[in-house]
């Protein structure tokens, strides 16, 4: 039986639109995607624009895991990029940091063309900062200033520092900032579910409440659910933490992080002014960060506290209460309307995994808190890769991953003992 939405401000929000059906027959189409999240669904669409045939299976509602459960913030940030530029500079040499580079903004751009190219409606804003957690974090926010303006973004980026953060938003917590322009933030189930309707009007067959029980691997690959079955060229895995489809060929890779987000009551003007007086998304520099924004109806959107463990947060509410009053006094008691979590898919390296299981299955996964704009990146890499140009896709698959010789439970709590290593860390700067 498919579930619905969690209990999210996005969910309580959404835009009305036609559901999908159910798949109840047998289809043959060029591509066949298993996921109907972001990387699925902005698979899609860039194949639907190429002219291909896609059919789209999911096994709940489309949006249904972390593509609806997010902070909403689409950045230029890669947490695995100096991981990147040391792997994929074996393939590239020196090219390799710009790749990197592009990689950062490409997201942006083709969320921003697709918004505007297909009228969705999601509240996509602009603006963002990055906020030093303590001076020591500085030197890094000033590397990333210098290395964006030498680059031509000089007149999106910007540093503040002391008191003249407090004009960009409303805390005396940071101690410096890097204001970005380019970056933005978004409804992003809204933003998941206009384009699925995108693709629907491309002509991709999207099926919701379809679970795939099996794959069948041949020249020809079938996927087999309980209703029906589609066969298919080639079959894009694109589940991400909530895939257990080919565990034995991708077991070790992916950990699922629990991230957890509370949205307030609507805040009056005067008060949203005083704490975002810019409406801007902002996140601080720690391993284990907050982060933060104003929905379009002036809620505060905070998320805090992501648990490596992968297990779910208990009282979330109370849990994150302590570090919104912390960021914002002036909040004290406010009350909380919508709290959720959702599961994200971390890599060890940080590097977002693309490959293959056989010659025409392939898999992407593992955004590690990115996956906004990182979701969509790889939505074009892989329709290209699945159209017959794998550059891009095979400068990732080159990428070497660890793979953990246990199950999730146990690397789960490795990777919590690890950030708990990182925090520790941090605490003593």
């Amino acid at each position: 039986m498919a579930e619905t939405y969690c209990n999210s401000y996005y969910a309580a929000t959404r835009n009305t639109m036609a559901p999908f059906p159910r798949l109840d027959r047998r289809l043959e189409v060029d591509v066949a995607i298993i996921g109907g999240g972001f990387t699925g669904v902005a698979t899609a669409v860039e194949l639907a624009e190429r002219g291909i045939s896609v059919a789209l299976l999911e096994t709940n509602v489309i949006g249904w895991g972390a593509s609806s459960r997010n902070g909403g913030q689409i950045t230029g940030s890669l947490s695995g990029d100096k991981a990147m530029l040391k792997q994929f500079g074996r393939v590239l040499g020196a090219k390799a940091e710009d790749f990197v580079w592009d990689l950062r903004w490409r997201g942006q751009r083709i969320i921003r063309n697709r918004v505007e190219k297909y009228g969705i409606a999601c509240d996509l804003k602009f603006g963002h900062m990055q906020a030093a957690w303590q001076p020591s974090h500085i030197p890094e926010l000033e590397a990333m200033y210098k290395m964006a303006v030498a680059r031509g973004m000089g007149d999106e980026v910007e540093m503040v520092y002391g008191k003249a953060v407090r004009d960009v938003i409303g805390t005396d917590l940071y101690a410096a900032g890097l204001i970005n322009r380019r970056n933005m933030h978004v409804h992003s189930l809204n933003l998941c579910l206009g384009e699925a309707e995108a693709a629907r009007k491309l002509g991709v067959q999207i099926f919701e409440d379809t679970k795939v029980l099996d794959i069948r691997h041949g020249k020809r690959v079938e996927l087999v659910t309980a209703g029906g079955s589609v066969v298919a060229d080639k079959v894009l895995l694109a589940g991400n933490a909530s895939h257990h489809l080919e565990r034995f060929k991708l077991a070790g890779l992916l950990f699922p992080a629990s991230l957890g987000i509370v949205t307030t009551e609507p805040l009056s003007e005067d008060v949203a002014r005083a704490i975002n007086p810019q409406d801007i998304a902002v996140y601080d520099t720690r391993f284990v960060l907050d982060y933060y924004r104003l929905t379009a109806d002036r809620r505060l959107l905070f998320g805090s506290g992501t648990n490596y463990t992968g297990r779910e947060t208990p009282n979330l509410a109370d849990q994150l209460r302590p570090a919104i009053e912390k960021t914002f006094p002036q909040l004290k008691g406010v009350r909380v309307d919508f709290a959720w979590q959702g599961q994200d898919g971390i890599t060890i390296n940080r590097i977002p995994q693309l490959g293959r299981v056989s010659d025409n299955v392939f898999y992407a996964q593992g955004y590690s808190g990115h996956g906004v704009a990182t979701s969509h990146i790889v939505g074009e890499i892989m329709a290209e890769a699945l159209t017959g140009n794998p550059r891009d896709f095979d400068i990732f698959a080159s990428a070497w991953h660890w793979r953990f010789p246990v199950g999730r439970t146990l690397g789960n709590t490795a990777l919590a003992i690890g950030m708990w290593y990182f925090q520790q860390l941090e605490k003593r700067r």
